[in-house]
C-alpha cells in the first residue's frame, strides 16, 4: 500500500509542472511605473500572455512569414545534362576541410585556394583542371589534380609523379 501511495505521488509530481501555467499580471503605478506580478495587482490588471520558452520544437517557429516565390522555367542548354557537380556543403564541414586542408567534390574555385593556395599549374582545355605539387625535404612526393566543371570540382586524384 505504501508503495502504490509513493507511485502515485510520483506521478502526480511528474504531471503536476506540466499543468501549471504561471500567469502574469501588468499593472501601471500611480508614478508612471509598470509592475508585473503573479496576483493582480490593482483595478487595472492586464493579464500577459506568455509564449511558451521550453527548450525543442523547430528554429523557425518565430520568423516571419515568407513570400511564395515561383521558380523561373530553366533554359535548356547545349550541353548534356548530368547531375549537378556543384552541392551544398554545410559551413562547419567546410570549414573542416579547409583547416584540414582537404579538397572534396562540389567546392568551389574560392574554396579550393583558401585549402590549397593559388595553383603553380593550370590548363582550361579541354577540361579546366589545377595541378599542385606536394614536396618533402625539397623532393616531389606527390601531384593533386584537381578537375572543375561548370566552376566546381568534379574529382580529386591524387598521383606519385
Amino acid at each position: 500500500m505504501l508503495r502504490l501511495l509513493a507511485g502515485l505521488v510520483f506521478l502526480l509530481a511528474l504531471i503536476a509542472p506540466a499543468q501549471a501555467q504561471a500567469q502574469v499580471f501588468r499593472c501601471h503605478g500611480a508614478e508612471g511605473n509598470t509592475v508585473f506580478s503573479d496576483t493582480p495587482c490593482g483595478k487595472d490588471a492586464e493579464a500577459i500572455e506568455l509564449k511558451d520558452n521550453r527548450i525543442g520544437g523547430s528554429f523557425n517557429q518565430n520568423l516571419p512569414a515568407t513570400e511564395a516565390v515561383t521558380p523561373e522555367p530553366k533554359e535548356p542548354s547545349d550541353k548534356a545534362s548530368g547531375p549537378d557537380t556543384c552541392r551544398f556543403i554545410n559551413s562547419t564541414d567546410l570549414r573542416r576541410y579547409l583547416i584540414r586542408e582537404q579538397v572534396v567534390q562540389g567546392m568551389t574555385r574560392e574554396h579550393v585556394r583558401s585549402a590549397f593556395g593559388d595553383p603553380p599549374e593550370t590548363y582550361g582545355a579541354p577540361r579546366e583542371v589545377w595541378i599542385y605539387q606536394s614536396r618533402y625535404y625539397g623532393a616531389l612526393h606527390e601531384l593533386t589534380y584537381v578537375y572543375f566543371k561548370d566552376g566546381c570540382v568534379e574529382r580529386v586524384e591524387y598521383r606519385k609523379p
